[in-house]
C-alpha cells in the first residue's frame, strides 16, 4: 500500500500545473508537452509522484490522480469509463454498462463492458481493481453511439437502441441470454422504444442472426408489432443461428430458422 508523503516546492508546482492541464488520466507525453521536458524525464517525474501516493499507475504510461482526502494511492478509479476511454480508443461503452447506463436492467455488473477498435490479445483485464470485458469491433461498427461528459471528457457509449441490437448481435454482450431478453423487454416498454431505428441499425450491421432473435423474441414478447415481425421474416438469412451461442440447443423453430437452448420457456408473455 502506497501511503502519501511530501513531496518539494517545485514538484508541487509541477503536478498541480499538469493537473490543471489534464482531465481525469495523465500520460508520460501530456506531460512531457505541458512540463516542456523530454518523455523519459516525464516518465521517472510520474513514477516518482506515484511512489509517494499524489497518483495511482493505471497501466504503464498512464495515471490517475488521487483524490486529496485519500490516505493511500491504492484505490479505485473515481470514473472507469474514462481508463477505458483512455486505454482501448476508438471504443465506446456498450453490452451491460450501457444498458446500466440507460436504464434497462436492474442487474449490477462488476466489470465494464468495453467494444473497442482494438484486437487485445486479453479480452479480460483488471485494471486498478476494476475489471474490463473487451470486445474488438470494426471501425465501420462505430455507429449508433451518445457522447457523455464525464469530468469534462467525452466518452461514447452506445444509445439505447444500439445496446439492445448488440445484445442481439451476440447476447453476451448482455451478460447471456435471460438478462438480454430482460434488457430486450424492458427497452419494449420504456420511453427508449424506437423499432424503426432498431431495424434500420440492423440492416446497417449486417448479421442475418439478429432478425432471427429479433423476430423470435418480437413474436414471444411484442406480437402486436406486426410490421417489424413480418420485416425481420423477409430479411431471413439461410442457415440456423443459436439463440443463444453459449447454450446447448435442442428445439429448432423452423419459422425463425433458430436453435432454442434447452429448458428455454415455450409459452409466449403475457405482457
Amino acid at each position: 500500500m502506497n501511503m502519501m508523503s511530501g513531496i518539494g516546492k517545485l514538484d508541487r508546482k509541477r503536478l498541480s500545473e499538469v493537473l490543471r492541464r489534464t482531465k481525469g488520466t495523465i500520460s508520460v507525453r501530456e506531460c512531457s508537452d505541458i512540463l516542456k521536458i523530454p518523455p523519459s524525464t516525464a516518465a521517472k517525474l510520474l513514477a516518482r509522484w506515484a511512489s509517494k501516493g499524489w497518483l495511482s499507475r493505471a497501466r504503464r504510461g498512464l495515471y490517475v490522480p488521487v483524490p486529496l482526502e485519500s490516505r493511500t494511492a491504492d484505490i479505485a478509479p473515481e470514473d472507469p469509463w474514462l481508463i477505458a476511454e483512455r486505454l482501448f480508443a476508438a471504443c465506446y461503452i456498450g453490452g451491460w454498462s450501457a444498458a446500466e447506463h440507460w436504464g434497462l436492467t436492474e442487474q449490477i455488473f462488476r466489470t465494464i463492458s468495453v467494444m473497442t477498435t482494438k484486437k487485445p490479445r486479453t479480452r479480460d483485464q483488471v485494471i486498478m481493481g476494476i475489471g474490463f470485458k473487451l470486445r474488438s469491433v470494426s471501425p465501420k461498427e462505430l455507429f449508433g453511439l451518445k457522447s457523455v461528459w464525464r469530468k469534462q471528457v467525452k466518452v461514447n457509449v452506445s444509445d439505447p437502441t444500439r445496446t439492445v441490437l448488440d445484445a442481439l448481435n451476440d447476447p453476451r454482450t448482455g451478460g447471456g441470454l435471460r438478462p438480454t431478453v430482460d434488457i430486450f423487454r424492458t427497452y419494449l416498454r420504456s420511453e427508449h422504444k424506437d423499432l424503426d431505428l432498431l431495424l434500420a441499425y440492423a440492416d446497417r450491421l449486417g448479421n442475418g442472426a439478429v432478425f432471427k432473435r429479433l423476430g423470435y423474441l418480437l413474436e414471444r414478447y411484442a406480437g402486436g408489432e406486426k410490421k417489424l415481425i413480418e420485416a425481420c421474416q423477409t430479411r431471413l438469412t439461410q442457415g440456423n443461428a443459436k439463440l443463444s451461442p453459449d447454450l446447448p440447443s435442442d428445439r429448432l423453430v423452423t419459422s425463425w430458422r433458430l436453435w432454442v437452448p434447452r429448458g428455454w420457456p415455450r409459452e409466449k408473455s403475457r405482457d
